[in-house]
């Protein structure tokens, strides 16, 4: 037999049956009723002993009601592709010291970024998409300058299947779970960031989707006038998450007796704040403003956590005695929450997008789901009644 009709090896397939089956929760034997096919040949495809027949393949996909691609499919062969690199200062590859990097295709453009920017904790539970491979090219152009070169560990089309979620909600990566009970093909990362980050990096194309809660001063709408401001109209399309309430996390029993915005300007008082744009920043400085109090005179404001649950770990562990965030923050680190203001947290998605990314449309499926509305919601804070309905910008 010649080398290019020769069986290929198994190693040069990924063998997802297991997982998937015991996402079912269905037994070998079970599987084996289902789909007609002895219990030894599934324990022998499981173990990686033989590669299935398309006929088995086929009936094991009918029987667990997936797609054969979701069971088996090639595995990443070292793949080198481009990127435009959105990390933070100049890309460089080191052979001795390598940089793990996510990788999304926005808009018809491959954006990446190095994983350890997802933070302490996901950077050891968030697979990389691939190793940088080499430096930022020269040439012309700041996007010029700012090309790389990744060597895939993944498929590629398992990649370019990822949802990009910029914003502040801790609770979105729960939905990239849901997604994968769904057994859908898109995978979901969330990059933490305020508000108005995350709609700069949407305007941008860095991302699929953007996540905000900025509540209008004047008005008292969330995130809609905020919008009209900062994207162009028609372009985009509105989809509420959940509302919740934002106020001043504080340590269990406050033993500082803090109770409202004026309590900051007290000299045994220290905060911890959040950056410029975030909604959480926004309602404290209105919240300064309408107290008399200037921000100089708060101890702590000018300290900066990025997120809710940095703020509220903080707080935890004794740095700061107060700050911003949502009550499921607090709920989550056992601290005590006085509420501020109830406001409503919106994905903004470019319109185009919804027919381009497949991904997308299930993403939109897997908020509005009975299970997914029922875990954040005993998340605490959260209120789903809204889930899934679209805002008119």
């Amino acid at each position: 037999m010649s080398e290019k009709h020769r069986a290929e090896p198994l190693s040069h397939f990924e063998n997802k049956l297991r997982s998937v089956r015991a996402s079912r929760g269905l037994s070998q034997a079970a599987l084996a009723d289902a789909s007609g096919i002895t219990r030894q040949a599934i324990h022998a495809v499981e173990a990686g002993q033989y590669l299935p027949t398309t006929a088995v393949a086929l009936r094991l996909a009918e029987a667990l009601q997936c797609r054969v691609e979701d069971l088996f499919c090639l595995a990443a062969r070292g793949e080198v592709i481009s990127g435009e690199w959105l990390g933070p200062g100049r890309a460089t590859a080191d052979a001795g010291n390598p940089c793990r990097v996510k990788a999304a295709l926005v808009g018809g453009r491959m954006v990446i970024r190095p994983v350890a920017t997802l933070g302490d904790v996901l950077n050891f539970t968030v697979p990389a998409d691939g190793l940088l491979a080499a430096p930022a090219a020269e040439g012309r152009g700041r996007r010029a300058q700012r090309n790389v070169r990744v060597r895939l560990l993944r498929d590629r089309r398992a990649i370019e299947s990822e949802v990009s979620v910029a914003g502040c909600d801790p609770a979105v990566f729960l939905v990239g779970d849901h997604l994968a009970r769904r057994h859908a093909p898109a995978t979901v990362v969330g990059w933490t960031m305020g508000s108005a980050a995350a709609v700069e990096a949407l305007r941008k194309r860095e991302v699929h989707v953007a996540g905000l809660h900025v509540v209008d001063a004047r008005s008292g709408e969330s995130n809609l006038p905020y919008l009209r401001r900062h994207l162009r109209e028609g372009d985009h399309t509105v989809v509420t998450f959940a509302s919740w309430e934002q106020g001043l996390m504080v340590r269990q029993g406050n033993p500082k007796a803090i109770r409202a915005a004026a309590d900051l300007s007290r000299k045994n008082v220290a905060m911890i704040n959040r950056e410029t744009g975030s909604g959480a920043r926004l309602l404290l400085d209105r919240q300064l403003a309408e107290a008399g109090v200037r921000p100089g005179l708060v101890r702590g404001y000018a300290q900066l956590a990025p997120s809710h649950l940095e703020v509220a770990r903080a707080i935890a562990e004794g740095r700061a005695d107060t700050g911003i965030g949502v009550r499921s923050a607090a709920r989550m680190l056992g601290l005590d929450f006085i509420p501020l203001q109830e406001e409503r947290y919106d994905l903004v998605i470019p319109t185009a997008f919804l027919s381009s990314h497949r991904g997308l449309s299930v993403l939109l499926d897997t908020i509005v789901s009975r299970p997914f509305r029922t875990e954040i919601g005993a998340l605490g804070g959260y209120d789903t009644s809204d889930t899934g309905k679209v805002q008119v910008l």
